[in-house]
């Protein structure tokens, strides 16, 4: 069980990343004081190129998750037309069978009913993120769609195994603006309100008798209250508050309701575990680090008991909790190498799947039986990765100006000497996320073309508590900036980088730290890669989805107030410093996206162009939030990585022409 912060709604989830180059003659990089000479050093070769198609085509088999009784396996597999669906096969045979039959844009995510026989998936319309819900019966592959509305967002609130004829949904279908939870019969569809929203929920918890008692609201200064009402018909409590500068939210309940579980950094600096009575506030702390945030929690699905915790530090680290479980985890350790996590489990917890994550290769996808602490590898997500040399990744730390202590990772071209290489700065999205350990498409593909390839948790990132969260507050283009560019600067001091070959890439808020560098510090970085990144820190809060006015108190407290300080968001804003971009940038941008909206893209693209400032385009007509299809994935990587060896001069793979792909680019 993963609770992700409400400040990860933000600008979270982006399925692609972006690249970087720098053109000679353009850029003043860091430690030149003329134009890069057009010369270049000659192309790393020291391993095969790997195929674009092997990093970031569809995975072979991904997400399997046990059927309740544990009779059924049910994963993500491409079709014959190459579509993720949901397949089934039953367990320890080999009788697989494909359940879905999605036309286009491919189902990414799925999960079982407690009655055994039905799957429920999601699915949105070439990326609105307007979520449907849609049932298909294991035995019969019937599909229902659960939520045929037009233009309203479904959302999973709670499956309980002791309601298994059950599912609470949250609907903005009465306000747009807000989501309802709704009782729905899985048999007929039917739909019953069980708890209106008053405007200003933003996550709901059930009990163990299944009725919504808890929940989360935001309050108009940017902080947080704890709702609990003591049955479905007494009125609502704040039984506990957080400031604008805490995160915290409930978890679940106890199984006779006396308990609430909470997860929350109020009176410690990382977000913990507390046990809460909520009829007289006090509280015991069941498991904290004072450091790192809690990333992940292991319960029982039956008795409700917490058994182990992960904290995210520079791997998914466990503490074990129940002793039930002690032995399971000591055994799954001694399996392989890498980090790993228990993602599906039997009702009779008799089988577990264990997923390990390594740096250097696929994830397996372990079948573990605690009667015995036997295990079957079941299959590994890509197994073509087996067959190429990959980069391991490396935690780095450094200093920023200020002193503070930034965190990262580090992956070089294999059997390269890191020294004067050209390099990436690929910076992760949220900016309310982190980058972890493991292995990174981007990561590969990057260090697989030649390229040093650094990834930073700069402040404002989540994981290592609220201060160094709320290091970041105010500070898009400013403080959060330095960040990154004194990464740079660390890839140079440490001789790592070529001080005139260093590119910065990401995507959504990576991709306006791609544009805030090539505005706010021209002579840094040689060129940029930006996709569906913010261009104007004003348009992007008067468009946000109406379904994030709840949250609209959060952005004034971490970005700023756009009643008040618009002057001040625009001294923010990439798009109104066009005139000093110097470097060539490319920029990807979905046309159905819901949070950075395509004009966001559009204008920056459009004052660079009247600047006569070098830009690509790319627009991709069936894309919100990233990049889903892979034929698109595809199309793009192949565009960006002849933009990055163009510039910075690592190789790319030649040929290769998509079919089906939706991109339209243009050249200024």
């Amino acid at each position: 069980m993963v609770r992700k912060s409400v400040l990860g709604l933000w600008m979270a989830g982006l399925a692609a990343g972006a690249v970087a180059g720098c053109s000679a003659g353009i850029c003043k990089p860091i430690g030149s004081t003329t134009t890069m000479s057009a010369e270049k050093p000659s192309t790393y070769q020291a391993v095969p190129l790997i195929p674009r198609q092997v990093l970031f085509g569809n995975p072979e088999r991904v997400s399997p998750r046990l059927s309740p009784d544990g009779r059924y396996l049910a994963y993500l597999a491409p079709d014959d037309r190459d579509v993720l669906q949901v397949w089934l096969r039953t367990r320890g045979q080999e009788d697989d069978r494909v359940l879905t039959h999605d036309q286009k844009r491919g189902i990414r995510m799925f999960f079982w009913t407690y009655d055994g026989r039905q799957l429920i998936y999601m699915q949105d319309a070439d990326g609105d993120e307007n979520w449907r819900l849609y049932a298909v019966n294991v035995e019969t592959n019937e599909v229902r769609d659960l939520t045929p509305f037009d233009n309203v967002q479904a959302r999973v609130v709670e499956l309980d195994p002791a309601f298994p004829d059950q599912m609470l949904v949250g609907l903005n279908r009465r306000d747009p603006r807000v989501h309802d939870v709704y009782r729905m019969n899985l048999e007929s569809g039917e739909l019953e309100l069980e708890a209106e929203n008053p405007g200003n929920i933003v996550s709901w918890q059930a009990d163990a008798q299944f009725h919504i008692r808890a929940a989360t609201a935001a309050r108009p200064d940017g902080g947080w209250d704890l709702m609990f009402r003591p049955s479905v018909d007494a009125p609502w409590q704040t039984i506990r508050q957080w400031s604008p500068q805490e995160q915290g939210g409930p978890v679940m309940f106890s199984p006779d309701g006396q308990t609430l579980y909470v997860m929350g950094n109020d009176n410690a600096n990382a977000i913990r575990l507390v046990a809460l009575d909520p009829a007289t506030g006090r509280q015991s702390v069941v498991v904290e680090d004072p450091r790192y945030d809690l990333t992940a929690l292991f319960v029982h699905p039956l008795e409700r008991t917490i058994q182990a915790a992960g904290f995210t530090r520079a791997k998914l680290e466990w503490q074990v909790l129940d002793p039930e479980v002690r032995d399971d985890f000591d055994a799954i350790r001694k399996i392989r190498d890498g980090q790993f996590q228990i993602v599906s489990r039997s009702l009779d917890d008799q089988f577990w799947i264990v997923a390990f994550e390594e740096d250097d290769g696929p994830v397996y996808y372990y079948l573990y039986h605690r009667p015995d602490r036997s295990h079957e590898l079941m299959f590994t997500n890509r197994p073509d990765l087996e067959n190429w040399q990959l980069a391991g990744m490396k935690p780095i730390q450094y200093q920023a100006r200020d002193g503070l202590t930034i965190h990262g990772y580090l992956t070089v071209p294999p059997k390269a000497e890191p020294k004067n290489l050209p390099a990436v700065l690929d910076v992760h999205g949220g900016p309310w996320a982190r980058d972890t350990w493991g292995y990174n498409p981007m990561a590969q593909w990057l260090a697989n073309r030649g390229y040093a390839v650094l990834q930073v948790n700069f402040r404002g990132s989540s994981g290592y508590g609220k201060e160094f969260l709320n290091a970041g507050n105010r500070e898009w283009g400013a403080k959060m900036q330095d960040d990154l560019t004194d990464a740079a600067r660390w890839l140079v001091d440490q001789g790592i980088a070529d001080s005139n070959r260093i590119g910065i890439m990401g995507g959504s808020y990576g991709g306006y730290a791609t544009l805030a560098a090539l505005t706010f510090t021209p002579d840094v970085f040689a060129c940029g890669v930006d996709i569906v990144g913010p261009s104007n820190l004003i348009t992007l809060i008067q468009t946000i989805p109406p379904y994030w006015e709840p949250l609209k108190a959060t952005f004034k407290v971490r970005v700023g107030d756009l009643e008040t300080e618009e002057e001040f968001l625009k001294s923010r804003s990439p798009l109104f410093f066009v005139d000093r971009i110097r470097s060539p940038l490319l920029i990807a941008q979905g046309a159905n996206d819901p949070r950075v909206k395509q004009p966001e893209s559009e204008q920056i693209v459009e004052a660079m162009r009247q600047a006569g400032k070098p830009v690509t385009y790319a627009l991709y007509t069936d894309e919100g939030h990233g990049l889903a299809r892979p034929e698109n994935r595809l199309h793009f990587y192949a565009v960006a990585e002849q933009f990055l060896a163009q510039y910075l001069g690592g190789r790319y793979e030649e040929g290769g022409e998509i079919e089906g792909h939706s991109g339209k680019v243009e050249r200024y």
